[in-house]
């Protein structure tokens, strides 16, 4: 038995979550996966339920789960309560208690979206790229920080990594390339700060292990002009979790809508937890417009990375890909009529019915 623990969380998330389980339940019939689903709250809701965003029951049912399916947290509601209370420490302190160092984010163009992204189609057609984001150390987690009421107020974060922090989650990126095109590209800011310095050499370590890796560095600013000018030269980026938070959220609309983009937080023994890049987006959170995509994508990465199940992450692929061929796309892509959140949900299940059938 397969145990996974769904967090719909806020805003979007219980409509997404609910495309996906009916997804999670086709595919447990067809592929005979012997999935058990449990669910919990987290973030804002679990605020409302209890006061805390991340409760004791929530975080005890995660570690005895096999992975975990989240659908996002967070909203204008809680904006103004204590910054450690807030819905998103939530996400703060499971990656660090399950120790989900690292994170997948693919940036794949599904040919039916090439009008959709905000380049050229000649810039976006074909891209495949993979940011493996560092998730439980850098400036995020770093210490001391904090607000200072000095004569000026003040307040202050630390970036800091070891080199076991970054060997790990190179070599993960590495491996990860070796699958792929063999090429990893590497982005700090090296020329100004000291923790860069030395992800550069450990990472120039690394690279010793794998002869086959064509291996570049990159400063973080120019990363983000060449993907702009040039996103097709990328297979695999590793990087700090400030620099791949922000890179990988503008990696992510060269796709075309954000709405499309799955990740992947992983441990050690590729336990992890499978979430959505987009946010909980309170501001259409109940209209039934939202795109259950990037959800659903985040379940087939869940039975790739977790279960070891690749056919079913290629089947989940092959739906969404026949979907999005016959013109049924929700808002955020359409560039005429768009369909709802549950006719998407509709289409995806019978296609994916008619695939597996």
């Amino acid at each position: 038995m397969n145990k996974i623990l769904l967090l719909a969380g806020d805003g979007i998330g219980p409509e997404i979550m609910a495309q996906t389980q009916r997804v999670i339940t086709l595919v447990n019939e067809r592929f005979n996966m012997g999935l058990e689903c449990e669910s919990a709250l987290i973030g804002g809701a679990a605020i409302e339920d209890g006061g805390e965003p991340l409760p004791d029951s929530t975080l005890n049912l995660a570690k005895a789960a096999d992975a975990v399916l989240l659908g996002a947290v967070g909203g204008p509601k809680w904006d103004d309560i204590a910054l450690d209370k807030r819905p998103e420490k939530a996400l703060l302190k499971i990656r660090r208690e399950l120790g989900l160092f690292a994170n997948l984010r693919p940036a794949m163009m599904f040919p039916e979206l090439v009008h959709a992204s905000s380049l050229k189609p000649e810039y976006v057609e074909n891209l495949d790229m993979l940011t493996v984001r560092e998730l439980t150390g850098g400036i995020y987690y770093g210490e001391p920080r904090g607000h200072y009421q000095t004569p000026v107020r003040k307040s202050m974060n630390t970036m800091v990594y070891s080199e076991e922090e970054i060997r790990r989650v190179a070599i993960v990126a590495f491996d990860l390339a070796m699958n792929r095109r063999k090429r990893v590209c590497s982005v700090d800011k090296a020329n100004v700060l000291e923790v860069s310095q030395l992800w550069r050499e450990v990472v120039s370590e690394v690279a010793k292990d794998y002869p086959k890796i064509e291996l570049c560095h990159m400063y973080v600013d120019n990363a983000a002009m060449q993907l702009v000018k040039d996103p097709k030269q990328f297979d695999v980026l590793v990087m700090g979790n400030l620099f791949g938070d922000i890179i990988s959220d503008c990696s992510a609309m060269l796709t075309g809508s954000i709405g499309m983009l799955p990740s992947a937080s992983l441990n050690q023994y590729n336990k992890g937890l499978f979430e959505p890049v987009h946010g909980s987006a309170p501001d259409i959170a109940g209209k039934n417009c939202v795109n259950p995509c990037a959800m659903v994508l985040s379940f087939a990465m869940l039975c790739e990375y977790s279960f070891g199940q690749k056919p079913v992450a290629h089947a989940i692929h092959r739906a969404l890909s026949q979907v999005l061929a016959s013109g049924q796309v929700t808002a955020d892509i359409a560039k005429g009529q768009a369909v709802s959140t549950t006719v998407m949900g509709d289409a995806i299940i019978q296609t994916l019915k008619e695939l597996t059938s």
